[in-house]
């Protein structure tokens, strides 16, 4: 028995007991750990200031933007471990578990404990029991407190409001590639993934993805500058061969302006030309035989000439006449 008393184990176990303090190795890996994530979490609490950059119209950013870049640029790694583990379970709690009813249920019972001492101390001791913990003063939210939760949620607001901007404008392209990939994945996805799933799944994407880009920083930077190579290149073929094709369309077209014009004006030239030679001897020699004012000159074989006979009897119409006629409808040739 003395021996098991003076064993170095059980004496070091009784001077932790005695002491109070918890010098093992397990209670020493837990008490360093807990001060580490103590110190990240005010690290983190610490970085809530306006970044020393702004905006591309010159706006400054919030000073969440300084806290969300460390809590997901894993700076702080307990910090932003805890953080995503407290929103997962919070998403699975919001779906498994009947919070809202679990609260309505604390409320009933709290209340029907309150009104139930209440009323049975005045009827046996003529005193309410809850009246009697009333405290003297309510409690109140101070004026600055709430003015500075106020500022506080005015900060948050406005960084959802301005990253969208930037994202909607494309202040960086790559982050308005990445929100339309999302966008355009959630869009199938609500058809058959329900709300709970989706929110985990845009978690899970938020806090993993900047961890597994500077696990495999160098990797992935070399694959998205030889996919940034090959895009440039094809766009600068694209733009040559637009070129090309546009500067041949540009000169087939001035051809044929060309031509077109060049028949235009020979239309346009014989047009207002003479029509024929002919035609302008003719008007030449009528001008000259028929001077302005003076009567056309008519000749004999301008009219035809008149019947030599009688009617026949019998006959109306002209065709008839002509052909009953010796002379078929023709003055006769003198005779002597």
């Amino acid at each position: 028995m003395n021996t098991v008393q003076n064993h170095p184990a059980t004496q070091n176990v009784k001077n932790t007991m005695s002491n109070g303090q918890h010098t093992g190795p397990v209670a020493e890996n837990i008490k360093n750990q807990s001060a580490k994530t103590s110190s990240e979490f005010r690290n983190l609490a610490d970085s809530r200031t306006p970044p020393n950059n702004s905006a591309a119209s010159g706006q400054p950013l919030t000073h969440y933007h300084s806290f969300f870049y460390n809590l997901l640029s894993w700076e702080n790694p307990r910090a932003t471990s805890l953080s995503f583990l407290t929103t997962v379970l919070f998403i699975f709690a919001a779906r498994y578990l009947p919070v809202l009813r679990w609260t309505f249920k604390v409320l009933y019972i709290t209340l029907g404990i309150t009104a139930a001492a209440e009323l049975g101390g005045k009827m046996v001791f003529s005193q309410g029991l809850a009246s009697s913990f009333r405290p003297k003063k309510y409690y109140t939210i101070p004026r600055e407190t709430l003015e500075a939760s106020l500022e506080d949620v005015e900060q948050l607001i406005n960084f959802f409001v301005i990253e969208f901007q930037r994202i909607l404008f494309a202040e960086k392209p790559a982050h308005t590639v990445a929100a339309f990939l999302a966008s355009f994945l959630s869009y199938w996805l609500i058809k058959f993934t329900p709300i709970w799933g989706l929110s985990l799944i845009a978690v899970s994407l938020v806090y993993l993805g900047p961890l597994v880009y500077m696990s495999n920083k160098e990797l992935i930077d070399h694959h998205l500058e030889n996919a940034t190579n090959v895009v440039n290149a094809q766009a600068t073929q694209v733009k040559d061969l637009a070129g090309h094709h546009t500067s041949r369309a540009y000169e087939t077209t001035k051809a044929y302006a060309g031509d077109y014009t060049s028949k235009a004006q020979s239309y346009i030239g014989n047009a207002r030309g003479p029509t024929s030679p002919k035609g302008a001897k003719t008007g030449a020699e009528s001008g000259a035989a028929s001077g302005p004012g003076s009567a056309p000159a008519y000749q004999s074989t301008d009219f035809p000439h008149a019947p030599k006979q009688e009617p026949v009897s019998g006959v109306t119409s002209h065709q008839e006449q002509y052909e009953k006629s010796p002379f078929g409808g023709q003055a006769e040739t003198t005779t002597s």
